[in-house]
């Protein structure tokens, strides 16, 4: 059911080109998963989704244990059949997701004894009730449960954190392995170890050379909110480690620098909310960095958003309207930004996939890159301080 094949490696780099069989058809690597955290990807229909060539999508298991409950969606068929979705999912463990609630969760050895952010009410994960929600789900790619550090954090509870995953990760397996369903689901593992290298190291070593045999494995615990040089050190020393016959995951990434620094190192798969999220604020990916649909010198431009893009926003609307619609809080802007970014990243993923094939992927990343404007982390951690001080002022 589940087999990935190395087509290409580059010459002068890790990045790599493949193909992972699912149950619910072939995915090429490298690879961009769209996120459907409630079964829906913001905004778009199943149809869109399908024209931009999304060839897999993601799911998010706390959220739908919560709201639906994996117990209807198991009623009614599962997730593919729920969302009608014919292509493959994959859903995360919730781990992030309960980890981010703070003063909301409490963390034992067993798991985790967490309140809903919807009505205060108390749950409970472990690591097998967290396998028997992703079954329910019906996933093809299903999530190992993990603790996840936040940045920046001590040593000690680095390790601990870290030493805690590798024990639900081995009680992930054996419940996995229980549950009727390992022919139809690969269950990943996860990497944690924060940005202390002698960890990362340990954690690769746990996961793949003891006696759990994970089809997949997932770096975890980068894009926390650490500076980006620190994110791609450890990015650069930990994926060459992961075994070179299965598909490599860099779990919430979604900028487009940060995709193609992640192909360079040879990972194969990223998911991110950030296309979407940042495509509501009428935010537009675009090979120069980012095109802010409301700003008022496009209120008579008659372009695309991005010149030669075959999106469907791109082949019917220019910025001129797409400004008018988000000027007036028209659900339709949303929309249409949002296809454009998804169908951005899929497209460039598309190339890089290409370029590898063809040998010239490290000239491709460096020509993309000549152009592309990023914004510092010191400025995007003011804008966020920001943010925070608006919403308590409001408050």
């Amino acid at each position: 059911m589940f087999e990935y094949s190395l087509l290409k490696k580059s010459k002068e780099s890790e990045a790599r080109a493949g193909v992972l069989q699912t149950p619910h058809g072939e995915i090429p690597t490298p690879i961009f998963m769209p996120v459907g955290t409630l079964a829906t990807v913001k905004t778009l229909s199943r149809d869109e989704l399908l024209a931009m060539e999304a060839k897999i999508i993601l799911a998010n298991t706390y959220h739908l244990y919560l709201r639906p409950g994996s117990d209807l969606v198991a009623e009614m068929g599962g997730l593919h059949q729920f969302m009608n979705w014919p292509r493959p999912i994959l859903t995360d463990s919730g781990g992030f997701q309960v980890f981010s609630l703070g003063p909301l969760r409490k963390i034992d050895e067993q798991g985790v004894t967490f309140k809903s952010h919807i009505d205060g009410s108390s749950h409970r994960f472990t690591p097998e009730i967290v396998m028997k929600i992703e079954q329910d789900l019906g996933a093809d790619i299903i999530m190992a449960f993990d603790e996840c550090a936040a940045w920046p954090s001590e040593l000690d509870y680095t390790r601990q954190a870290m030493e805690r995953t590798h024990r639900w990760a081995a009680r992930c397996y054996e419940a996995h392995q229980k549950g009727g369903r390992a022919e139809q689901q690969a269950l990943f593992g996860i990497i944690q170890g924060g940005f202390y290298r002698s960890l990362r190291e340990a954690s690769i070593q746990f996961l793949t050379e003891g006696d759990l045999d994970f089809p997949g494995y997932a770096l975890g615990g980068l894009s926390v909110g650490e500076p980006k040089d620190i994110f791609y050190e450890t990015l650069a020393y930990s994926a060459p480690l992961l075994p070179q016959h299965k598909p490599r995951y860099l779990m919430g990434v979604g900028s487009a620098e940060d995709l193609l620094e992640g192909v360079q190192h040879g990972i194969d798969m990223f998911d991110c909310v950030l296309p979407t999220r940042i495509a509501r604020n009428g935010a537009c990916m675009v090979p120069e960095g980012r095109l802010n649909l409301r700003n008022a010198g496009l209120a008579h431009d008659p372009n695309p958003i991005q010149i030669g893009c075959q999106c469907y926003t791109c082949r019917t609307h220019s910025r001129a309207y797409l400004r008018h619609l988000f000027q007036n809080e028209e659900i339709l802007g949303l929309r249409l930004a949002s296809i454009h970014n998804l169908h951005f990243l899929l497209e460039l993923m598309r190339q890089a996939r290409e370029a590898i094939f063809e040998d010239r992927f490290e000239l491709f990343k460096a020509e993309f890159l000549a152009g592309f404007r990023t914004i510092p982390h010191e400025v995007r951690q003011e804008n966020r301080d920001k943010r925070a001080a608006n919403l308590r002022a409001k408050k």
